[in-house]
């Protein structure tokens, strides 16, 4: 079986390779030194691709829920031509219609396969790199979403080739332990020795930051220059490495596109979730929880677990606030002081839900009468939000109006997350708001959660099944990968496509919007951002 999945995985290696017309013959990479021994990968159309490095030791065994340890040193050179193992995953498909559009969007962010071939020995990350033999490069480092339960750094949508190329930089990206494996959190039910179990996909996070310290200098990179990155959960897991004690001095700037992280989980609500886990396995010790099957851990966490509890309702999997290695919530009630001197770049798309809710079987169905009777169970506060994205949207129909409102968390969120570090930080904070409209499914996603990836990736052509193959595309991947290079580079994001953009303060709460005609609007949803307080 082990031998199959690794033959899977490294299938999926060489189908990103062939997507960049490598289905020929490749050359080879140079022969890197790390500090655990030599590794080599191929080339990727004139950009060195090192894929599969493992970062840590494998996490199995007495290693399990425990902190990420260093990898044992190799002999020989290591190979770096297939991509490592996904971690295990927990994806439930958000509706229950099927469509060629979602079909085709797995190719890009291929939830469904890598269910098939995930495993517990899943601590890689994969290098791109203009040339490894010399250069001193910015670096960019990305954290992937899928909340804290599914997902890897492997999907196309996040391929670094273009990026390295076009920017002159090193990027990477990386896989972590997700759901229990990564925040199990059992510190009150087996004691010190799990004391950090709850956190432990953070550390893994913390963990590939030190590779990238001690390591990518050997990759052309500069250790003195690196930027974080992640949307949605990876939005979050930037925001939560703001405020670990363990991450201060790995990273230099920070990304966080619609996934702001402001509060962090309850640790109390976190046992009571794993003691439920670990009762649907039947596990009574440490020993039990030990010899525990990956995919019997993963069964039992889905009995555990209310069906369809909702969008960021039920229990859930995260980081903890657990006094020590997340010593707070992150942006509450402040921001944290460790990241005074880190430029931000933050922001959110206008229609973030329509692609969790355009397969449920309610969407494009119900009438203005029905979106009333559905925001009314909801309270005043989803009332007010609709009413007022009524009146900035009136072609919108009520399945978009009633997507937009249930998208209205990334927007205070981002705005919140944005008012507390501008408030604090030496550093200049940037704020944009995504606004073109992909036209694929005869644009009945609007501007859709993720369709920022592929873009800032300047992967469009590579991505055409959610960001369509015309002009507007290509003018936003080439504006908006622009921005996030001179952001790596200099700490401000620009391109000649953009006019100037302005910090963001409280004060004056500038705001780029991202459009073929893009422009600088002064809180252009302040009724969304100011509804409750």
């Amino acid at each position: 079986m082990k031998k199959i999945i690794i033959a899977v995985a490294q299938a999926l290696g060489i189908m990103a390779l062939v997507a960049h017309g490598q289905a020929g013959a490749q050359s080879t990479t140079p022969v890197v030194e790390t500090d655990r021994g030599q590794v080599q990968g191929l080339e990727q159309d004139g950009v060195d691709a090192f894929l599969g490095i493992r970062y840590a030791a494998p996490p199995l065994g007495e290693l399990r829920f425990q902190p990420p340890q260093p990898a044992d040193a190799w002999r020989g050179i290591a190979d770096a031509t297939g991509r490592g193992a996904p971690c295990m995953q927990l994806y439930t498909p958000s509706g229950t219609r099927t469509t060629d559009l979602t079909r085709q969007i797995q190719a890009i962010f291929p939830t469904g396969t890598e269910a098939k071939i995930d495993n517990e020995d899943c601590l890689f990350l994969n290098v791109w790199t203009p040339d490894a033999s010399a250069g001193k490069r910015p670096v960019m480092v990305w954290f992937h979403g899928g909340g804290y339960v599914y997902g890897s750094g492997n999907w196309p949508a996040y391929d670094g080739r273009n990026l390295a190329e076009k920017g002159d930089v090193v990027v990477v990206t990386v896989n972590h332990r997700l759901n229990a494996f990564g925040y199990l959190n059992l510190a009150e039910i087996f004691g010190e020795d799990f004391a950090a179990s709850g956190n432990v996909g953070n550390l893994d996070l913390v963990r590939s930051l030190e590779w990238v310290r001690d390591n990518i200098a050997a990759f052309g990179g500069d250790p003195d220059n690196v930027t974080i990155m992640g949307e949605s959960g990876g939005g979050s897991k930037v925001s939560h490495l703001m405020a670990m004690p363990a991450a201060k001095g790995l990273f230099h700037k920070a990304v966080v596109q619609s996934g702001p992280g402001v509060k962090s989980g309850d640790p109390a609500k976190a046992t009571d979730y794993a003691r439920k886990i670990l009762e649907a396995a039947g596990v009574a010790t440490q020993d039990d929880l030990r010899n525990l099957g990956a995919e019997a851990l993963i069964t039992a966490v889905r009995k555990a677990t209310p069906a369809s509890p909702g969008f960021g309702q039920g229990p859930t999997f995260g980081p903890i606030a657990d006094g020590n290695i997340v010593p707070r919530d992150p942006f509450l009630p402040t921001a944290p002081e460790q990241s005074r001197e880190v430029p931000l770049l933050i922001g959110y798309n206008k229609d973030e839900m329509t692609i969790f809710v355009a397969s449920q079987p309610w969407f494009g169905v119900i009438d203005e009468a029905q979106l009333d009777a559905m925001t009314a169970m909801m309270g005043d506060e989803a009332s007010a939000v609709v009413a007022a994205y009524r009146e900035m949207y009136p072609d919108y129909s009520p399945s978009h109006l009633a997507a937009i409102a249930m998208g209205a968390r990334f927007v205070r969120g981002t705005y919140l997350l944005a008012d507390q570090q501008s408030r604090s930080a030496n550093a200049p904070v940037f704020v944009y708001r995504l606004t073109w409209e992909t036209p694929v499914g005869d644009g009945i996603l609007r501007t859709p959660h993720t369709l920022d990836i592929p873009l800032m990736f300047d992967n469009a052509k590579e991505s055409a099944a959610l960001v369509g193959s015309g002009e507007d595309a290509a003018v936003m991947a080439e504006m908006m990968s622009d921005a996030w290079i001179a952001f790596a580079k200099s700490g401000r994001p620009s391109s000649k496509l953009l006019p100037q953009w302005e910090p963001y303060t409280p004060e004056g709460r500038m705001v780029m919007e991202l459009a073929p005609t893009p422009r600088i609007a002064d809180d252009p949803e302040r009724t969304i951002r100011t509804i409750g307080r």
